[in-house]
């Protein structure tokens, strides 16, 4: 009964299904609390009540589902303390409460759901201190988001202990201290938010990763304060501070629309004598890719309430495939990207797309090789988990033929909704075999719509540019051509045609 137009109070009566497995009734116009008597539907393994105008507390009997594995209730108006109750919910693997008015501590009660997977908390009022046993109680955690809230105190010391953690983000928050040892060696991390809190200055060692090749934070540049983005590079090698400024002087050199332009470089020495390097990058206000293809993550896109649409969703990808286009074929040497995903996809105020980080695997692997080696290992690509292109785990060196891997996979997650490192995706089972499989059933069926046609050829170039092998692959070149023969043909009237090559 989800996503429909359903109004007025959730009937208690339904407590008299007590077989009810699922109760699915999000994205509808839901108001008042949510009845106490749905804790007696004992059988219940899903409960998704998100995305209404409910209100009231969030009821203690809720706490005898002891066979609940999923709740919802983000972004609806309710309030107060989540219950002690809530500790008997011991087979919980999601738990989304995000954009509430939720108050009081951390829920003591979550700390003993030790097989969540899920923890959504972002937009309350939560407050205080979070225990310092944190990443011991919830040790499968992969995704924790806890931003906008009112947390205080340190981030807990046993959280890189969560060796499947994927996503943290505790931005705007009242944190102090320095962040932990050891998130750079988390397998799995590929987002850490920590922005506007009131962490100290880390040391290199404190602060081991933000990204795959160093720390963004934002800042003012000039006597006109323009708003820049600058990003230090942590490269291990020392020395060679010339060769250093050389190799970025070329990147300067390298422009074009759909790359983020590099403003300046700085390199010298810190207050301590350590080498101080950094690039420094326009400001893209509209944020990154994946924060409008993550829905956990709309609010963080300058607060817009949509979701990107197919024609939105084509421009980006012709953005991005005439940037890659362009330094795969039209600079002096060829550049490889060798981390392309959607959170090195950054928006402009019109929803352009500028590819950024292109030339940094260059950079790590020319002056800190040993890192560059380590990232791109068998165990996976640090951050890049579901993007890189297969060989770079069997030690392969950047290559273009490896951005487009990643560019198809960029395709097939931004058309199909699905995350390349989705649960459901193992073994050879992943997200371009998942693709191939939902065209063949579109085949047997039949699509009905033009707009169905478009989306499918869309797929069909994801696809192509995905094959495990590199000389099976489409060239960049042309599938820019096919997408823009794409756009022409079932979007233009939707769109406005940017073919602009490098300018």
């Amino acid at each position: 009964m989800s996503s429909n137009l359903l109004e007025g109070r959730i009937p208690p009566s339904l407590s008299n299904c007590s077989s009810l497995l699922i109760l699915d009734l999000s994205s509808n116009h839901l108001t008042h609390d949510v009845p106490s008597e749905l804790g007696s539907l004992s059988k219940l393994v899903m409960l998704y009540l998100g995305i209404n105008n409910l209100t009231g507390q969030f009821p203690a009997s809720l706490g005898n589902l002891t066979s609940l594995q999923e709740l919802d209730f983000g972004y609806n108006r309710m309030e107060g303390e989540i219950p002690d109750d809530v500790a008997r919910l011991t087979q919980m693997v999601i738990f989304q409460i995000s954009l509430n008015s939720f108050s009081g501590v951390f829920p003591p009660g979550v700390y003993n759901m030790s097989l969540l997977k899920y923890l959504s908390l972002p937009g309350n009022s939560f407050s205080g201190n979070l225990r310092d046993d944190f990443g011991d109680r919830l040790p499968n955690l992969r995704r924790l988001l806890l931003g906008i809230n009112q947390f205080t105190g340190a981030i807990p010391i046993t959280l890189p202990n969560i060796s499947s953690l994927e996503r943290f983000d505790t931005s705007d928050n009242h944190l102090t201290g320095s962040i932990p040892l050891g998130f750079g060696k988390l397998p799995n991390l590929w987002w850490l938010g920590i922005q506007y809190n009131s962490l100290g200055n880390n040391s290199s060692t404190d602060l081991e990763f933000l990204s795959n090749f160093g720390n963004v934070f934002k800042g003012l540049l000039g006597p006109e304060n323009k708003l820049v983005a600058v990003k230090v590079l942590n490269l291990l090698k020392h020395g060679s501070m010339k060769s250093f400024l050389a190799e970025c002087e070329a990147f300067k050199g390298i422009r074009h629309r759909n790359l983020v332009k590099l403003i300046t470089v700085c390199s010298s020495l810190d207050s301590k004598g350590n080498e101080f390097r950094a690039l420094v990058y326009e400001f893209m206000p509209k944020g990154s890719l994946d924060m409008w293809l993550q829905p956990e993550d709309l609010e963080r896109a300058n607060n817009q309430p949509r979701t990107l649409t197919l024609p939105e969703k084509l421009n980006i990808a012709i953005d991005v495939a005439s940037a890659l286009e362009y330094l795969h074929v039209h600079c002096h040497d060829p550049v490889a990207h060798c981390d392309l995903k959607p959170s090195n996809i950054l928006l402009d105020d019109d929803l352009t797309a500028h590819v950024s980080d292109f030339g940094l695997a260059r950079l790590l692997y020319k002056f800190d090789r040993e890192s560059f080696l380590n990232m791109f290992s068998s165990a996976g690509v640090r951050g890049t988990i579901g993007y890189a292109a297969p060989e770079y785990g069997m030690g392969g060196q950047p290559s273009i033929q490896g951005d487009v891997y990643s560019f198809g996979v960029l395709l097939l997650e931004m058309f199909t909704g699905k995350n390349p490192t989705d649960e459901s995706f193992a073994g050879d089972y992943n997200l371009h075999s998942y693709t191939k499989s939902v065209l063949s059933v579109n085949e047997e069926t039949g699509g009905s719509k033009a707009i169905d046609e478009g989306v499918r050829l869309v797929l069909q170039v994801g696809i192509r540019c995905s094959e495990e092998h590199p000389r099976d692959r489409m060239r960049m070149a042309e599938a820019l051509r096919e997408l823009f023969s794409i756009r022409s043909k079932f979007f233009g009237s939707n769109t406005t045609i940017r073919v602009n090559p490098s300018g």
